[in-house]
């Protein structure tokens, strides 16, 4: 008994025929410009969208700075859990509070502060970062405020308490321009 052959497999030529891509391209809508200027490669990337509009331009330095204050944000936040005499002292130059509560709730507040820092460093979503940068440069306005009233109510000025207000005013600066230049529209090229 003969066993038959099956034919040849025949190869479609359409697909490898470029009017015939292009008119199917055209039939499904993509490859050609968007309302937005993007040309989309496949009917899945123009579905669910391009991934690279959505991505943050990073300004110089700002990982640098995110790393810089999620360090110090730390840094205090240990401190004033466990020496508050010591940062009380290095501020305002007095003799031992009565009480170390107030000074360890502040250590408490900062490391969950510096626990959304530390989170912020890894994202690369614009809404998260601003929303951090505005946090942060809120802190430091309110303790810039508050060590200036305290300041003016005791009478007393101290060299370490002026560092701080100098060093707040600078933070402030810093995160606030940041925070702008993350929220600002690339350029159309």
């Amino acid at each position: 008994m003969a066993t038959k052959q099956p034919p040849p497999l025949m190869k479609k030529h359409s697909q490898t025929d470029l009017v015939s891509r292009l008119k199917t391209r055209k039939i499904l809508g993509v490859g050609g410009e968007d309302d937005d200027g993007e040309v989309h490669r496949s009917k899945i990337s123009q579905v669910l969208g391009n991934e690279i509009k959505f991505a943050v331009r990073e300004p110089l330095g700002l990982r640098v700075w995110q790393f810089v204050s999620a360090i110090i944000f730390s840094g205090v936040a240990i401190m004033a859990l466990t020496f508050p005499d010591q940062l009380y002292d290095t501020v305002f130059e007095e003799e031992s509070i009565n009480s170390k509560t107030p000074i360890r709730l502040y250590g408490g507040a900062l490391l969950s502060l510096s626990l959304i820092m530390w989170n912020a460093l890894y994202t690369s979503e614009k809404v998260i970062i601003r929303w951090t940068l505005l946090t942060e440069a809120c802190y430091f306005g309110v303790q810039f405020l508050v060590t200036t009233i305290t300041l003016v109510e005791s009478g007393r000025i101290s060299t370490g308490a002026m560092l701080l207000l100098t060093s707040r005013i600078l933070f402030t600066l810093i995160t606030v321009y940041y925070y702008y230049q993350v929220g600002r529209r690339p350029k159309k090229v």
